[in-house]
């Protein structure tokens, strides 16, 4: 004879539930704190504001990450919608990024930071240097953006509100390196950055190979 427990039911499905939605917060932040590389940044950004007074410096990070996150958000948000429009399906997105993020990644392994992530010279005006090249292509890189977009147009808006929630975050945790740049480049060096640096590259090389598989293997399951 057999005892079904609805409760019990319901409430594994909900502890279910929360581990799905806690196992995409950690991911999406492993991802997008390897990408944007908060440490690596934190030099670009004290090389750009050297000459900058404190009070100009905090303007010049919160303005760059508001930037930051308004951008990762409307691809974040928009992502189905950009889909539609461009007739772009998601196992595309998923190779495209995973290549990207690779990209990214292998060159963070070699010790320097992506030419993805860099733009063109150094011919930018003190007045525009958060919105370039700090808050794109440094911060809201193409790399970041596909995986904003990978993370949000297959799931939910309860993913889409934690995948933002969780680069907030970020972006608060970006900040704050960004004011404190100097002490943290004072305490960890050259040898720790560059450690880290290599240590984020491949985390990304692996999330992007991994992003690179999922796709083609949707791919091959529409074919087949």
């Amino acid at each position: 004879m057999q005892f079904y427990y609805p409760n019990v039911r319901i409430h594994a499905k909900k502890r279910d539930k929360m581990n799905l939605l806690l196992e995409h917060a950690l991911t999406v932040f492993m991802v997008f704190f390897a990408i944007m590389n908060p440490i690596a940044n934190t030099a670009v950004f004290a090389g750009l504001t050297a000459a900058k007074e404190k009070v100009e410096q905090r303007k010049i990070a919160a303005k760059a990450l508001i930037i930051t996150f308004i951008v990762i958000a409307s691809f974040a948000i928009l992502g189905k919608s950009i889909f539609h429009l461009f007739g772009i399906t998601l196992p595309a997105l998923r190779i495209t990024g995973g290549i990207l993020v690779f990209i990214v990644g292998y060159h963070m392994l070699q010790g320097s930071g992506s030419k993805l992530h860099h733009t063109q010279g150094d011919d930018s005006s003190d007045s525009d240097v958060a919105v370039s090249p700090l808050a794109v292509p440094l911060l809201a890189g193409p790399g970041t953006i596909a995986t904003a977009m990978n993370y949000s147009s297959s799931n939910g808006w309860m993913e889409i509100i934690i995948t933002l929630s969780v680069f907030a975050a970020l972006c608060l945790i970006t900040f704050i390196c960004f004011i404190f740049s100097s002490r943290i480049l004072a305490a960890i060096g050259k040898s720790g950055l560059s450690i880290v640096t290599r240590l984020m590259g491949l985390i990304l090389a692996v999330i992007g190979v991994q992003m690179l598989l999922v796709g083609i293997k949707a791919v091959i399951s529409t074919l087949g």
